[in-house]
């Protein structure tokens, strides 16, 4: 279910419903729930004596299983919400109780339908227990092969029904873990970008709330209908439809194929370090969102994945992989979504992933966050005289934006100022910053001489374009899909995709020039160059020039602050505003058709 921000000692992605939102505290006594399945037994067929040893001892069993599997799945909201190491063992053992359930009940079904008196609905608990282990390994994990095995359990509930006879019984709560189920499915579809089945699923779910409404008197129809308002939001916020020859719509993928980042050529000089690590943070008003997760949100998690791989052709099961089967290199970085922390839950995450981090490994910290300003005027100049990007709290936010009324000689507390991010830079750190006062995170100083760069949106748009906000920010567009957003810019809302795939291919060739821009400028900060070996890091360094340039030829971002900047600057006459790569552009829009958006050249400008 989706609520207003909370501020839990420990945060959780609000990517999907609670966890154990929808589970029963497990019983004192393990065998309360066998007893009682005895005396049922007893009662249905006769005397005890009459049930055979068998069935007697299969019953028990289940019971037993089911009795554990919920004591262990309820103990998963105890475990550290941080950190790679703690919860492997845990989760290890939840999944084999589930595995032993699932298959008891497939070979015992027929005992438990006669003596047990197991119904479908039950099945389907059990089914969509296992899809959210799935899910939340994940999480943990960024493995996004573990999506495939959710999608698998949650569509075998669907397609087998099992919970069609949910709304002949009396009973809410059991259409209420039906309801949950579907927002959680929801969510992995989103994740997995099957729209044609997220739309399915939200018609479905539509009907399913709108019969538990007519027929019960429940006070979160509110809350439901609220979570159907988001989802539709959600798949709607893309500005730019590619559409098949019958107008069906193309659903593109924007995770990280093998042809994705540009190829490092022979003789480049690159740093060998690779992201580990990365934090994306949401705290965004009014930006559309579904459950704990912004577009923005969404689309940098996608920049920093791998198209998802068969599970079972690298997988055992999660936690017990084979030393043979083992990839010879982690996939996924491994993520931290969190949306609106406080500012003590975003550094706790911060520390733990610093700590964490290995050698020769780079952390992210990626912030999609309203703008926080200084509020007085300061004599010094120093990493908190600038503002920085609103943090929760539990005060009110007024007018779209965070504003506190307090002694002017004082910092805002509820907000990330760059200095707060210095300790971190003791090892290699990669910060993206998308928001109205990125500008504060550009007066940074290296004080321990590791790699750092920060990548900063501009902090205003033309006024064409700022009604878009609230679909997501465009420089996190051109991060996440750089061709849709220079679509929009260009004024284009719809392409067919013969014409989009020729484009990608030319946009391909557009970031392999900008690598060789790159690695071959003689002015550019090595610091760049540290982080260019790492595929993920190299494709947003080349995406990030793409949309400067993009930018600053565009004929209506005429003002300094419609453009990117960056932490150190880049050489401009080597990368953003070199010739070569603004006819690149220029050859881009005229495939298009909208050369006339565009300036012809920018050297004259400055």
């Amino acid at each position: 279910m989706v609520r207003g921000a909370r501020q839990p000692q420990q945060p959780r992605s609000r990517l999907a419903p609670r966890l154990t939102g929808t589970v029963e505290k497990p019983p004192r006594k393990r065998k309360s729930r066998t007893e009682f399945a005895l005396k049922e037994i007893m009662s249905s067929g006769g005397a005890e004596d009459d049930i055979p040893q068998g069935e007697r001892k299969t019953v028990t069993d289940f019971c037993y299983l089911l009795d554990k599997s919920k004591q262990l799945f309820n103990g998963l909201r105890d475990l550290p919400q941080y950190g790679q190491k703690q919860w492997q063992s845990y989760f290890g053992r939840t999944f084999d109780v589930y595995t032993k359930l699932w298959k008891f009940q497939q070979q015992h079904r027929q005992v438990l339908d006669n003596r047990y008196g197991l119904k479908r609905w039950q099945i389907g608990e059990i089914a969509s227990k296992i899809g959210q282990l799935y899910y939340h390994y994940y999480l943990r994990t960024s493995e996004t092969s573990y999506l495939n095995e959710a999608f698998s359990f949650y569509s075998a509930i669907r397609q087998r029904s099992y919970y069609s006879q949910v709304n002949k019984e009396d009973r809410p709560e059991l259409v209420v873990k039906k309801l949950r189920y579907y927002a959680r499915f929801i969510v992995v579809c989103l994740l997995l970008n099957k729209m044609d089945v997220v739309k399915d699923l939200v018609k479905e779910l539509s009907d399913e709330i709108e019969d538990y409404t007519h027929r019960f008197n429940t006070e979160d129809q509110v809350e439901w209908n609220l979570v159907l308002q988001e989802v539709a939001a959600f798949i709607e916020a893309d500005p730019v439809m590619v559409l098949n020859d019958d107008n069906t719509i193309v659903i593109t993928s924007n995770r990280l194929a093998e042809t994705g980042a540009p190829l490092l050529e022979q003789g480049m000089i690159v740093g060998q370090l690779s992201l580990a690590d990365a934090l994306i943070i949401g705290n965004c008003n009014n930006q559309v969102k579904f459950s704990e997760l912004t577009v923005d949100m969404f689309r940098m998690l996608q920049a920093l994945e791998r198209e998802p791989m068969n599970l079972a052709s690298q997988m055992n099961k999660p936690g017990m992989q084979e030393s043979a089967d083992k990839p010879t290199r982690r996939e996924n970085p491994h993520k931290y979504l969190l949306y609106k922390p406080t500012f003590s839950q975003l550094y706790t995450f911060l520390a733990a992933s610093f700590k964490e981090l290995p050698a020769n490994s780079v952390l992210l910290i990626y912030l999609s966050a309203t703008g926080v300003f200084p509020t007085g005027r300061s004599d010094s100049e120093g990493p908190y005289d600038f503002g920085g990007v609103l943090t929760n709290s539990n005060r009110d936010i007024i007018n779209g934006d965070a504003i506190h009324k307090r002694n002017q000689s004082h910092k805002e507390m509820h907000c990330l100022h760059p200095g707060d991010l210095y300790p971190f830079t003791r090892k290699p750190l990669f910060i993206i910053v998308d928001s109205s006062n990125s500008v504060a995170y550009k007066n940074f100083t290296n004080l321990f001489g590791q790699p750092l760069v920060c990548l900063l949106s501009p902090t205003a748009y033309p006024k064409a374009l700022q009604d878009q906000s609230q679909r997501g920010s465009l420089f996190t567009l051109f991060l996440n899909n750089p061709l849709m957003a220079f679509l929009f810019v260009s004024g284009l809302s719809s392409m067919r995709r013969g014409l989009w795939e020729k484009c990608q291919e030319y946009l391909r060739k557009i970031n392999r020039d900008i690598a060789q821009l790159l690695t071959h400028s003689r002015s550019i900060d090595q610091a760049f160059l540290q982080f260019f070996g790492d595929e993920f890091l190299r494709l947003l360094l080349t995406r990030f020039i793409f949309c400067s340039a993009t930018m600053r030829m565009h004929k209506i971002f005429r003002e300094t602050r419609n453009y990117p900047e960056s932490y150190p600057q880049l050489p401009r006459d080597e990368t953003v505003e070199n010739p070569h790569l603004q006819k690149h552009i220029l050859e881009l829009a005229s495939i298009l058709d909208v050369r006339n958006v565009f300036l012809e050249s920018t050297i004259d400008d400055y």
